[in-house]
């Protein structure tokens, strides 16, 4: 299967939508740097985000992300400065292969999507841009359509051991 495929088939609906709107779309409207290609996807009235600064310590995340606003403000930030960046390979066909969204639990109208970045993009010059982390995204679905209602993200990947003693 070549990352660029949705692994849910089209008959798990529920996933197979899921994964489109937080893999495809999400970077498709990351790399166009257009918030309104996914603005849909959001429960606007409820949605806030949690962001752990890649720290394995739960007592350093933050409510970084209160609004939907204040994420969006950030994701076209992230976005515009991708934009500028020198790549030397294809950076969509990157940032496909370094995505994993393979565990969706659903219960109801209740999901929970664990998303993985792993992996490199090659810059030009030399070097890599290293994708390192990975998100719990909260979605519910809304009035028959699955909306986003918050995430706890940039969380360590790995993210630490089991206490053996």
């Amino acid at each position: 299967m070549l990352p660029t495929e949705n692994p849910f088939p089209p008959g798990d609906a529920d996933r197979h939508f899921l994964w489109q709107m937080l893999v495809e779309r999400d970077i498709d409207a990351f790399l166009a740097a257009d918030w309104g290609m996914v603005d849909g996807d959001f429960a606007h009235d409820r949605f806030f985000g949690l962001h752990a600064h890649k720290s394995e310590i739960p007592d350093s995340w933050r409510l970084a992300f209160p609004t939907l606003e204040s994420y969006r403000d950030e994701w076209l930030r992230q976005a515009e400065s991708a934009k500028l960046t020198r790549y030397a390979e294809p950076v969509r066909e990157a940032l496909f292969r370094a995505t994993n969204l393979r565990d969706i639990d659903i219960s109801g109208d209740r999901a929970v999507a664990h998303k993985k970045f792993d992996g490199t993009v090659a810059l030009e010059g030399g070097g890599v841009e290293v994708l390192s982390w990975q998100t719990l995204y909260f979605a519910s679905r809304i009035d028959g359509r699955w909306k986003l209602t918050g995430f706890v993200g940039y969380m360590p990947f790995p993210l630490g051991r089991a206490r053996t003693a």
